[in-house]
């Protein structure tokens, strides 16, 4: 791990040497994105635990290691007492979400609340006429409602966005999706992602679907098929998982598969 990276728990602001600061400052690129970030702040709901980390370094979803300050993370106290890290504000977690993030539009369903950043984003989108968010977990939502999310967007974005605390793999709702965003898993890599979204697209009538990782089930799948990431194999791999996925219409999306790949299937 680099002596920077985040480890699951809160860093203070002396944790860091200055050393260290200033050559990370020197030597790497700081990670910059177009889409919107919300201000975060620590608290604290049941088992939940927002943190901040003043400097950060890590990999991206597909990018290199990137620098950022002042990022969050949630975490939750498991039953062993340790805290884990289910989300972050960092470019892996912003990398893996924003294809589908800006391709939404219409009725956009997100599944998952964590740090919110998907349905804000999504709600930000002219293309969008409406978001509806399903969260398991009352003390997510409070958690987001506390370091006040949902104050940081203008009232006519909030107006577009209905919370339901709920089981995702339940919800039916009245109106289709135009799309659905499916993000319920603790793990980016994991196969079962896929049969879950299955249920989730049929539930919701969702006309276009992307899945947190599939990248990486996509790869997964190639790997044991033994065959080449490219255009032909992704739609062959696509048409068996039977999702009607956001991505494979990008001429550079195998790439990005390979490369989201090399970083995050290290199990193989």
């Amino acid at each position: 791990m680099h002596p920077l990276a985040f480890s699951g728990s809160e860093i203070p602001a002396d944790a860091v040497p200055p050393e260290l600061v200033a050559q990370a400052l020197s030597s790497l690129t700081p990670f910059v994105t177009d889409l919107f970030v919300p201000r975060y702040q620590s608290c604290e709901v049941g088992r939940w635990r927002l943190r901040m980390a003043p400097l950060l370094v890590s990999a991206g979803y597909w990018s290199p290691a990137l620098m950022t300050t002042d990022t969050a993370a949630l975490l939750r106290r498991e039953a062993d007492g340790e805290y884990r890290c289910w989300m972050s504000m960092t470019p892996m977690e912003i990398e893996s979400q924003e294809i589908g993030v800006r391709a939404a539009t219409g009725h956009t369903v997100v599944m998952g609340m964590g740090m919110g950043w998907a349905t804000v984003n999504a709600a930000l989108r002219p293309e969008v006429t409406k978001v509806t968010l399903l969260e398991l977990d009352p003390d997510v939502i409070e958690v987001n409602r506390r370091i006040g999310l949902f104050d940081q967007l203008p009232a006519e974005i909030v107006a577009k966005i209905d919370i339901v605390n709920g089981d995702a793999l339940a919800y039916c709702g009245d109106e289709p999706a135009d799309t659905l965003m499916t993000d319920i898993w603790l793990p980016i890599n994991g196969d079962e992602r896929m049969a879950q979204s299955r249920i989730m697209a049929r539930n919701t009538r969702a006309a276009r679907v992307y899945v947190w990782g599939q990248e990486l089930a996509i790869a997964r799948r190639a790997r044991a098929l033994g065959l080449e990431l490219t255009e032909e194999t992704v739609a062959r791999i696509v048409a068996e998982f039977d999702l009607p996925l956001i991505g494979p219409e990008r001429s550079d999306y195998p790439d990005l598969i390979a490369r989201a790949a090399a970083k995050w299937l290290k199990d193989l």
